[in-house]
């Protein structure tokens, strides 16, 4: 009787992992359509495609089968929030992929900001990482913004470094900010508790994984902030008004399987108002390490 539990025991436990993994394969591509101010002019919105914790020794797609979901898209800007990898062997995995999303031609370019995994490696490896992402066309941003215009339109971009491994400087982000659209790239989506002196109008983000294992609650993750225990981890979350996302992430890490959660690619619909008077108020916070 006793060998006749452990075995069934043994077979749940099997096809609990076993459909985990399979879940892996299972990419989900969002598109997300921003709640819009009803005085603003429905103009074509600005396309963003947005993926995060990549995470290339535990990913599920190929670079092939990505680009097959991606081409013919259209697609502004790509974003990529943190988290590509956090061994040195893994980094010329990352190529592919990188020659992949290089091949979309984003309209107003390419960027990526880095997340806790990634400072995993250290120096020459992560610089190696850096100057590979540059190679390939993404701008990183460590604590630092640009300005593009868009159809006459300023659009500031704010890549704020990883928040998790202490390393994010809100002042240095948005030291020289003109005024415009604010939207802010960063891994770890707890930034947003640190910013009420710090205007952003949409802010993208990752970390979480959409708990990974999120049966039958992802308990695990109670040490990850206070954005958890407020029961933000996943999706189009709002926090003082201000809206903001957190992707699933397209990769995995620890076990490889996936409960709950499936990785994700999004695409992000923005409408920009003829005029953005978004004046930034800078307190003297300084979040950083």
């Amino acid at each position: 009787m006793t060998y006749f539990i452990v075995a069934i025991f043994l077979i749940v436990i099997g096809c609990f992992f076993y459909r985990g993994y399979k879940n892996t394969h299972s990419v989900v591509i969002n598109d997300i359509k921003v709640e819009e101010d009803p005085q603003i002019d429905k103009n074509t919105p600005l396309r963003i495609l947005h993926i995060s914790d990549m995470h290339i020794e535990n990913i599920s797609i190929t670079p092939e089968a990505l680009y097959k979901e991606l081409k013919g898209k259209a697609i502004d800007i790509i974003a990529i929030t943190g988290d590509f990898l956090d061994r040195k062997r893994s980094i010329p995995r990352l190529v592919p992929y990188l020659e992949t999303l290089n091949k979309l031609n984003p309209v107003y370019g390419s960027y990526a900001v880095f997340g806790n995994h990634d400072y995993v490696l250290r120096n020459p490896n992560f610089t190696r990482l850096k100057e590979l992402l540059n190679e390939y066309g993404f701008k990183t941003m460590q604590n630092e913004n640009e300005r593009i215009i868009v159809d006459g339109k300023s659009f500031n971009i704010i890549g704020i470094d990883d928040f998790s491994t202490n390393r994010s400087n809100l002042i240095k982000s948005y030291e020289g900010l003109e005024e415009g659209y604010n939207l802010v790239l960063t891994h770890d989506p707890n930034i947003v508790l640190e910013m009420s002196g710090y205007h952003f109008d949409y802010l993208l983000s990752g970390h979480f994984h959409g708990g990974q294992i999120y049966w039958p609650k992802p308990y695990h993750l109670v040490k990850m902030g206070k954005l958890v225990r407020m029961n933000m981890v996943k999706g189009l979350q709002e926090y003082n008004g201000r809206q903001f996302y957190i992707s699933e992430g397209l990769g995995q890490t620890g076990v490889n399987i996936r409960i709950g959660s499936r990785p994700e690619i999004t695409f992000h619909n923005l409408q920009l108002s003829p005029e953005q008077n978004n004046k930034l108020a800078i307190n003297d916070t300084n979040i950083a390490g």
